[in-house]
């Protein structure tokens, strides 16, 4: 059986000590969890967490010790408070990381809850997701990070955005204008010299083939 509490949704944990400090009956129990609309079928879990903090016992009377700490209207006080009683109750996460703990990312509380309690993935994320809710309370708030490369969709491919102009733009950037001139052999009257405009709309979706396509056409039929 895990030695750390654990539940499926850690706010559940966050909102009681939030009931507990406006109002902290003599008693609590699952009843009490039900009652305020927490943790539907999972009152029992939180009741867990409350004891392991000492807040409460195994009767569900609240204790000195925890009355006192709930009772912190300071939010300072309270949270200097809050966080001795979260690393009496975590004693060997503690003793084994110091105060590293409060800064320790998901991955490396799951290895170690995994590790004393022989835990399931699933059982030491839940055990992981209840503690960091604890040390927010506590007024630690660590900015997660995760360690090694970046994850890489596509099996490891690296995805390239390319961005197409806009209908107007392509039209614009696409127009390609050529001055062409006939082979100096024919002479024409006068002197005169005659220059050929020719102006080509490019397929915006066309490839590097189409391209070199419409040119080698383009010479063919000009220069014979």
């Amino acid at each position: 059986m895990a030695s750390h509490p654990y539940i499926s949704g850690p706010r559940n944990i966050t909102q009681m000590i939030g009931f507990l400090r406006k109002n902290f009956p003599a008693t609590v129990t699952s009843d009490t969890v039900k009652r305020l609309g927490l943790a539907s079928n999972n009152e029992s879990y939180v009741i867990n967490v409350l004891q392991f903090l000492g807040l409460i016992d195994e009767q569900g009377k609240r204790t000195v010790e925890g009355h006192a700490v709930m009772t912190k209207h300071d939010e300072g006080e309270f949270q200097s408070s809050f966080e001795a009683v979260v690393k009496a109750a975590y004693s060997d996460l503690f003793d084994l990381r110091a105060d590293d703990a409060w800064s320790m990312n998901r991955d490396q509380l799951v290895g170690f809850f995994r590790s004393v309690d022989k835990t399931s993935d699933i059982i030491g994320g839940r055990q992981a997701g209840v503690f960091m809710a604890l040390r927010e309370l506590a007024g630690h708030q660590p900015e997660e990070v995760t360690a090694g490369k970046p994850k890489v969709a596509n099996g490891g491919r690296t995805k390239t955005s390319i961005k197409r102009a806009k209908p107007a733009e392509q039209t614009k950037s696409d127009e390609v204008v050529q001055d062409v001139s006939p082979p100096p052999s024919k002479q024409l009257k006068g002197d005169m010299a005659l220059t050929v405009r020719i102006e080509i709309n490019l397929p915006a979706e066309g490839t590097q083939e189409t391209y070199d396509a419409i040119f080698k056409s383009i010479r063919a039929n000009l220069f014979p």
